[in-house]
């Protein structure tokens, strides 16, 4: 399974990141589904796509799930229920309510409308990679 992964000492801050999610997502709302740390430097943080995510097992509607194929975990808003469990369950804080609708949660979907992640292609420092990882 592959994952974003970042070096936080090739990182600037620049959040083209950001922007390049936006973009990709061809998003109203203007935020990016990468949340940023702003805890002396602004870097992003991806979904991890836990191995056992808590986002999934909390969900009851069976909204967040993970698939064992590529072993990321998906989030499906015709199931959704918006009661955020997953959004408080997320040990990492990447889970939030899209501030247009407050009803579908954003979150990384590795950019599949696009191919491959574009938070990774647009950085051009190369901090961010998909990495392989056991």
């Amino acid at each position: 399974m592959k994952r974003i992964k970042i070096d936080r000492n090739k990182c600037v801050g620049c959040l083209t990141c950001t922007t390049a999610c936006i973009v990709a997502h061809n998003s109203e709302d203007t935020r990016s589904r990468i949340t940023i740390d702003s805890n002396g430097k602004y870097a992003p943080i991806f979904c991890r796509h836990c191995d056992r995510p808590e986002c999934v097992y909390t969900c009851m509607t069976g909204a967040m799930s993970k698939d064992r194929e590529t072993g990321k975990v998906m989030y499906d808003k015709n199931k959704c229920a918006s009661c955020y469990m997953c959004v408080m369950a997320c040990p990492y804080g990447v889970l939030k309510a899209d501030s247009r609708t407050r009803k579908e949660i954003m979150k990384c979907d590795g950019c599949k409308e696009k191919g491959s992640p574009q938070c990774v292609a647009k950085c051009p420092m190369s901090a961010i990679t998909l990495e392989e990882v056991k």
